[in-house]
């Protein structure tokens, strides 16, 4: 059920779908497509990876739960709904997925992140580029948001600029993004971001595991 699945990813049980092993084939991305569908937790943390580039400045590393404001539950705009009895198509199942859309659109966002220098993985929904390559996209924290399901809440949404064209990244590409990071919402037609990243450079995400 759509809309049971979409409920689950907001109460946080898909949200932190990062730093989830990479292999051969698009393992990361078969791991949080299977999460989506099926509403499990993330896939273990890949325990070995190989060493990062070097980037200007220190850059933390930093799960998409960080982003989220621990005392925000969305849950809390459902509060005597039986979702479980509400069927995909029906009047109330509709006016639930709007009041959900509202709920995460206006997520807020985790003021202690503003100005942090952080490094986070995620997949690439491209916003601005050409044959130089890409200069403006949203992360985002699993595989097909904003493109092949809805985009999730603003706050697991960020929206990325870069100072020198990324070449070679495509959309739904897993990479890390290392950059400082704003409290700045914006709306573009894949989505409501309640993050800007000023990035540095983005590297391909990998795995030895």
């Amino acid at each position: 059920m759509l809309l049971l699945r979409l409920f689950k990813q907001a109460r946080g049980i898909v949200l932190p779908l990062v730093l989830a092993g990479l292999g051969a084939g698009g393992a990361w991305a078969a791991g949080s497509a299977a999460a989506v569908a099926g509403g499990a937790s993330a896939p273990a943390v890949a325990r070995s990876e190989k060493p990062l580039p070097t980037a200007p400045g220190d850059y933390k590393t930093t799960a998409w739960k960080a982003l989220v404001p621990k005392d925000w539950d969305p849950s809390q705009a459902f509060k005597g709904i039986n979702l479980l009895s509400l069927k995909d198509g029906d009047t109330k199942a509709n006016t639930a997925l709007e009041r959900m859309r509202q709920v995460w659109d206006a997520a807020p966002a985790e003021p202690s992140m503003e100005g942090a220098d952080i490094r986070i993985p995620g997949y690439v929904v491209p916003l601005e580029g050409d044959e130089k390559g890409l200069r403006e996209f949203l992360l985002v924290p699993y595989f097909g948001a904003c493109i092949h399901s809805p985009p999730p809440p603003a706050n697991q949404i960020i929206h990325v600029t870069l100072s020198k064209p990324a070449v070679g990244v495509k959309s739904m590409d897993a990479i890390w993004v290392f950059g400082r990071l704003h409290l700045a919402s914006s709306s573009t037609d894949m989505g409501k971001s309640g993050y800007h990243m000023d990035a540095q450079m983005t590297t391909a995400y990998q795995s030895t595991r």
